[in-house]
């Protein structure tokens, strides 16, 4: 590993209202972002009370690193090195935050995507150009283990892969293959069956690349790219088969239609942890879009969309649903955002430059476990 680097954090402060705090903070959260140009992870500390981000330092990724994954606990964090076709993991100092390399494992493929199961024993990648997915088991000192445990071939272009709450079923979403796939997944061999059915084709021209799944509603969310939109699929708990429910745009509005090119774009997609409020960054019009979720249906209600920094790839909202972190891939800069508790508004805070390409923008909360 190559030493440490540190990125200099510049702020541009604007005034906003002060919000009313909707959750206790339990612990220190950090902000962890892939800077691709750099070949590292730029660590930031979190004010709880301000959403205000201090620089603790950067960690050498050994390579480019890409999407990042931490494990339920938030002791581990995995980076997709994607310049090397390998996966770098690193211990989290739950005191600083930070990262101490534990070892890195290769994997066939470039890895656009990372996913933990819910219970931490089992890594997930999904490979867009070679659409390809696959698993990997992770090892006790928390390293993913060399070797894939199983190997899919997708439609072109999967984007992600995440599993539902209850960690039985595990979902791809191919950009370009317009389908979502559905695994059974069995999470003490670590082996994917296809469901039954096996997929949701999505309609020309939609693009399905990243999903997010309500903490406590079956009901799943997937962020479109070509359309530029959000659709809601209700989840069978039974097969895990998604039914699309409801498709709204990321525009002003939300009322979905036939948008321009120059609107299309959609990235990721994030809900606060209490399943209230849906937000996803639309990279054409460089925004991101705010929906208001139904307690009982989950049905999205557009709130408004907000501005942000160029290219808005990727995102983070912190553990307490107060704060959002969006990061601008052309601008090099971090969005720090309050998150309105009764409404689901955001307000600018801050921006912080962080570093040239910030491809991937990632939370952890971490709890002091007494003396290392």
């Amino acid at each position: 590993m190559k030493p440490n680097r540190i990125v200099a954090l510049s702020g541009i402060a604007l005034s906003i209202a002060a919000f009313a705090a909707a959750y206790a903070p339990a612990g220190d959260a950090y902000v962890y972002v892939s800077l691709d140009s750099l070949q590292c992870i730029g660590i930031f500390s979190i004010n709880s009370s301000s959403g205000d981000l201090t620089p603790v330092k950067t960690v050498d990724a050994g390579g480019q690193p890409g999407s990042l994954a931490v494990d339920p606990t938030n002791h581990i964090l995995h980076a997709a090195i994607r310049s090397k076709n390998s996966v770098a993991s690193f211990r989290i100092n739950p005191k600083t935050g930070d990262l101490s390399y534990i070892g890195s494992t290769s994997v066939t493929w470039n890895p656009v995507y990372l996913a933990v199961d819910r219970k931490g024993r089992y890594l997930f990648t999904a490979h867009f150009a070679d659409h390809r997915a696959a698993v990997y088991a992770i090892g006790q000192n928390g390293a993913v283990r060399g070797g894939a445990l199983q190997v899919i071939t997708t439609p072109l272009n999967p984007h992600s892969i995440r599993t539902d709450c209850s960690n039985r079923y595990l979902f791809i979403p191919c950009r370009s293959g317009e389908a979502i796939l559905t695994y059974r997944f069995n999470d003490t061999s670590g082996v994917m069956n296809p469901g039954l059915p096996d997929r949701i084709a999505t309609p020309d021209s939609t693009g399905p690349r990243h999903i997010v799944v309500h903490p406590f509603l079956n009901i799943a969310y997937v962020a479109n790219e070509f359309e530029g939109s959000v659709t809601a699929y209700c989840l069978d708990s039974l097969n895990g088969a998604l039914a699309r429910l409801q498709t709204l745009s990321m525009q002003i509005g939300g009322t979905g239609g036939t948008i321009g090119p120059a609107q299309r774009g959609g990235a990721d997609v994030h809900m606060t942890p209490d399943g209230r409020f849906l937000y996803a960054t639309n990279r054409g019009p460089n925004s991101i879009a705010a929906y208001r979720l139904d307690p009982a249906m989950g049905l999205m209600t557009f709130i408004a969309h907000y501005p942000t920094e160029a290219m808005p790839r990727s995102f983070a909202i912190d553990p307490t649903g107060r704060f959002l972190y969006a990061g601008g891939q052309r601008s090099g800069r971090l969005a720090a955002y309050g998150i309105d508790p009764g409404t689901g508004r955001l307000a600018l805070l801050k921006t912080y430059y962080v570093g040239r390409n910030p491809v991937w923008v990632l939370v952890a909360q971490t709890a002091d476990q007494g003396p290392d």
